[in-house]
């Protein structure tokens, strides 16, 4: 079966919120991703960011999606966030051992990197992706104001994805911050997403973007709007965009 040219998904499958409405009554928590995998044919697995699931569990997703399903798979905060790529590689190995009888389904490995990761820190992330089994597809999100400043380091970031065939992933926070703080979830969403500017270009084939949205579902039109010429564009270059 040959790819689709754009997927569209969710950052979870799982939202105790939506048992009532997309799931539907009577769906049980283990049944939650097989409904989404229904409707969804990707899914950000924000999961595995917190910690390394259990091989049970691993199969578990596998036999809950189809074999043209895709996950976008964070690795762990233990290797992005506490020892920032470095000296990792172990770790690195278990969790990729772990995820094995998934790999056929995951679309993109992220490595979304903190706030404190600079352009300075480069060389570890370069280093880091080296290592990282070839066969398999990264994509890059930084939160560090300088790989967002047009400047030099900015464009040295930029061709070195391109070089390597390394997605960088786009985050458009912009609908949720122009909500006004007073619900938990856009308190909660403000304090922890990051406010980048959003830099709309594809490094690699599988462009992605992270649209977190306004509460007020006709508010996100105008901030959707956009990225359907862009969207467009990268199909017409035979990109396949998330």
């Amino acid at each position: 079966m040959s790819e689709p040219t754009l997927r569209l998904g969710l950052t979870m499958w799982s939202h105790n919120d939506w048992q009532h409405s997309f799931y539907g009554k009577g769906t049980k928590p283990g049944e939650r991703l097989a409904r989404y995998a229904s409707v969804f044919d990707t899914v950000e697995g924000n999961t595995t960011f917190y910690a390394t699931p259990s091989a049970k569990t691993v199969a578990t997703w596998n036999d809950a999606t189809s074999e043209d399903f895709r996950f976008t798979f964070k690795l762990p905060k233990a290797i992005t966030h506490e020892r920032m790529l470095n000296q990792c590689q172990d770790e690195l190995m278990a969790f990729l051992q772990v995820m094995a009888p998934l790999h056929h389904k995951v679309g993109m490995w992220t490595i979304q990197l903190p706030s404190k990761f600079s352009p300075a820190d480069l060389p570890a992330l370069q280093a880091f992706c080296a290592k990282f089994p070839s066969e398999m597809k990264l994509g890059v999100e930084v939160r560090h104001l300088g790989f967002f400043n047009k400047s030099e380091e900015e464009r040295v970031f930029n061709q070195w994805l391109m070089e390597h065939h390394i997605d960088r992933i786009i985050m458009d926070s912009r609908p949720v911050f122009a909500a006004a703080p007073t619900t938990a979830a856009v308190i909660d969403a403000h304090d922890k997403k990051p406010k980048v500017p959003v830099h709309a270009i594809a490094t690699a084939d599988h462009p992605m973007i992270r649209f977190i949205g306004h509460p007020d579902m006709e508010a996100n039109l105008a901030f959707f709007k956009p990225w359907e010429k862009k969207l467009a564009q990268w199909i017409e270059q035979s990109k396949q965009p998330i």
